[in-house]
């Protein structure tokens, strides 16, 4: 659990700028799948094709708090099929200031999960790593560029509606 204010000094955010305070952070759910082991651990092999998937979702609450989750979900597979498949959705508590209403869907969608992600790529290896994997190492994730995309594939559908 962190407790950081990355906008002001001493927990108070100055007027003139955004505040980003993250209260708390949690392992909402996870799963991990090693379905073919021990012969999926063998070395050797060919490397596996690995999919990924991320999700970000927000929701504000009664107290002026917002809930925001990551999900990130990784298959790896090779022609036999599924090596393992893992799928982790974390969460933190923010608490946010100095934001007008239309800049605050970016910040809870882009400047949040950034937060999270580091957080969330270590859970990822830990138990990749304990499944008998190598380390599952995510690439950093362009989230401005995930949220561009899904505000454009939502414009296309309601123009198509």
């Amino acid at each position: 659990m962190t407790d950081t204010d990355v906008a002001g000094q001493g927990g108070e955010t100055p007027a003139e700028g955004a505040g980003i305070r993250i209260l708390a952070q949690f392992i909402r759910d996870l799963s991990f799948e090693n379905p073919r082991a021990p012969e999926s651990l063998r070395t050797g092999a060919a490397q596996p094709q690995i999919d990924l998937g991320v999700e970000m979702n927000a929701r504000g609450r009664d107290d002026g708090l917002y809930e925001v989750d990551l999900k990130l979900s990784a298959t790896a597979q090779r022609d036999e099929g599924a090596l393992f498949v893992v799928e982790l959705l974390y969460g933190g508590l923010f608490q946010i200031g100095g934001v007008s209403a239309e800049d605050m869907e970016p910040v809870l969608l882009i400047e949040c999960p950034r937060y999270l992600f580091p957080f969330a790529r270590r859970v990822i290896a830990d138990v990749t790593s304990e499944g008998g994997f190598p380390p599952f190492l995510l690439d950093p994730i362009d989230f401005a560029g995930v949220y561009a995309a899904r505000k454009a594939e939502a414009g296309q559908e309601v123009g198509h509606a």
